[in-house]
């Protein structure tokens, strides 16, 4: 059977699965098999072990696997990554589409965004301080997924008739375990095309219209023209302010990715290190205004890691039950964070101009280095100096219940803490989250539209390439100017959907992998130096 037929085939599951049971069927993926009576408080209420994530046993458990039999790449070929990625050994004449750098900052693009911002702050108020220590060893063996899942993608891509590449997870998992496996790949393929709508746009669109209409409102009020909701139909409302954004966001996207991925290499690799470098100037000038409260900061993350508070002021649940609560929330936004291991990233790494599978997957590991245990650990320690941390659920139900300030969630709880911590230098520090939010949305959106083009590709060839493009925008546009609750709901789903096939496929290959790692350094690799890349 043909990619197309099964593609066909798998969305037509889907879309009946999601008419028959709902959105609700595919949430089920981060709560399986919690969202089970028998499972959730097995052995007991008091220690739930099986209440815990399938999903998230299946990605950290496949990364400290992968992290043990390859013998800490993280750490034995971290400083090759640097090495690589600086240029140092590319070779003009290797195929490729983008260098080591821009497939880096493509990839990069895609993760570093709102859960940077929001996924930090979130877990901090449900979770605690000690929520960041675990988001911090979630991207340690995350960091190993990133190196194998990048390194077979790159062996197994492909290459079209004009020479541009195609790659990622659903050619690893076809030409790695075998034709029998295209159903497989074909599902991962299918998700990452729906993904690519909700997740990896509408809600990054949604995010900045909405952030945007609040700036405005601020400064017009709610009943300007620009501003004033108009009922539409049923409770949806509509502004003239969302539709202005919707159609400004939409533009800019389109005029990215209409060009193909060596416009969008070229965007990224501006975009990504220019907002990475205003967020982490701005953190760290929030961190050195507040010297003195760093160490009882760390003490707090530790700390609560692994004893936080367990009862106070009538809120119950053991100490296991608590702790796992935090470990589960760092976990979890940790992993939506660097997307370790579930693949999206492989397909931009796929991309690298190398003819060493395993050079362009020690560039792929400094993402999650970048991404969690630099970028989510400014934003929370920016959030703890400041005391910003005081107006979460998980202070005032486990520290303080006599606090009396507004619980604040997400990126409002993000906002706060650059409001408070960069005071003493001016007082618009929160429009500084503002601005991020903007840029780390929109690069999100053009690397996710990237991924969703490989997919379609993959599935229905490339003359369905144009018009996924276009549905893709008119998506932004859509994000910009509706809540869209379900269809985020859907979109985590299918990238939860996305992962194990991904994982099947380095598991099954891991010993292969070993043997291409064992093989590449044992290579004396020429290194190039100012050399203009074609």
């Amino acid at each position: 059977m043909s990619r197309k037929s099964f593609g066909i085939i798998t969305f037509i599951i889907i879309f009946l699965v999601l008419i028959i049971w709902g959105v609700s069927f595919y949430n089920s993926v981060w709560t399986f098999p919690g969202n089970f009576e028998f499972f959730r408080n097995f052995p007991d209420k008091k220690t739930p072990i099986g209440s815990i994530p399938l999903m998230i046993i299946a990605l950290l458990g496949t990364g400290i696997y992968v992290t043990f039999k390859l013998g800490f790449p993280q750490i034995r070929y971290l400083w090759h990554g640097i090495k690589v990625t600086a240029g140092i050994y590319d070779n003009p004449e290797d195929e490729g589409d983008l260098n080591h750098f821009k497939a880096l900052s493509t990839a990069l693009s895609a993760t570093v965004g709102i859960g940077n911002i929001a996924g930090v702050a979130t877990a901090l108020y449900y979770g605690g301080p000690g929520a960041l220590f675990w988001m911090w060893i979630t991207a340690f063996f995350g960091t190993t997924l990133k190196f194998a899942e990048s390194s077979l993608a790159l062996k197994y891509r492909e290459f079209d008739p004009d020479g541009h590449t195609a790659g990622g997870p659903m050619y690893t998992i076809e030409k790695g375990l075998g034709q029998n496996w295209r159903w497989l790949a074909a599902a991962f393929a299918s998700f990452a095309i729906i993904c690519s709508f909700a997740t990896g746009n509408a809600i990054q669109s949604f995010t900045v219209s909405d952030q945007i209409y609040s700036e405005v409102a601020q400064i017009v009020g709610t009943t300007h023209f620009l501003t004033y909701k108009h009922l539409l139909f049923g409770s949806f409302t509509l502004s003239i302010e969302q539709v202005i954004n919707g159609i400004v966001l939409a533009s800019i996207v389109a005029l990215v990715i209409i060009g193909g991925i060596n416009r969008i290499g070229k965007v990224t690799g501006f975009l990504a290190p220019f907002m990475a470098i205003i967020y982490v100037f701005a953190t760290s000038l929030i961190l050195l205004a507040n010297w003195d409260k760093l160490g009882q900061s760390f003490n707090l993350i530790f700390s609560m890691a692994f004893n936080p508070p367990a009862k106070i002021a009538g809120v119950g649940g053991g100490a296991f039950l608590v702790m796992l609560n935090t470990m589960l929330w760092g976990i979890k936004r940790g992993l939506y964070s660097n997307e370790a291991g579930q693949g999206s990233a492989a397909i931009a790494h796929s991309t690298a101009k190398t003819k060493y599978p395993i050079r362009e997957g020690s560039v792929a590991m400094l993402g999650p280095f970048i991404d969690t245990i630099l970028i989510c650990s400014l934003t929370g320690l920016s959030i703890l100096v400041t005391g910003a941390w005081h107006h979460t659920e998980f202070y005032v139900q486990r520290i303080n219940p006599n606090f009396t300030g507004q619980l604040l969630n997400s990126s409002l709880l993000t906002s706060l803490a650059f409001k408070e911590g960069l005071s003493w230098l001016f007082n618009y520090g929160d429009k500084i989250v503002t601005i991020s939010v903007l840029l780390f949305a929109i690069s999100t959106a053009i690397s996710w539209s990237f991924y969703g083009d490989r997919a379609t590709d993959y599935l229905f060839g490339p003359k369905a390439l144009m018009p996924y493009k276009w549905i893709f925008v008119l998506f932004v546009f859509i994000g910009a100017i509706a809540q869209l609750e379900s269809v985020w709901s859907f979109g985590d789903a299918a990238l939860g959907f996305m992962t194990f096939p991904n994982l099947i496929a380095i598991i099954v290959l891991s010993t292969k992998l070993k043997k291409m790692t064992k093989e590449y350094f044992e290579i004396d690799h020429p290194v190039y130096k100012k050399i203009k890349n074609k």
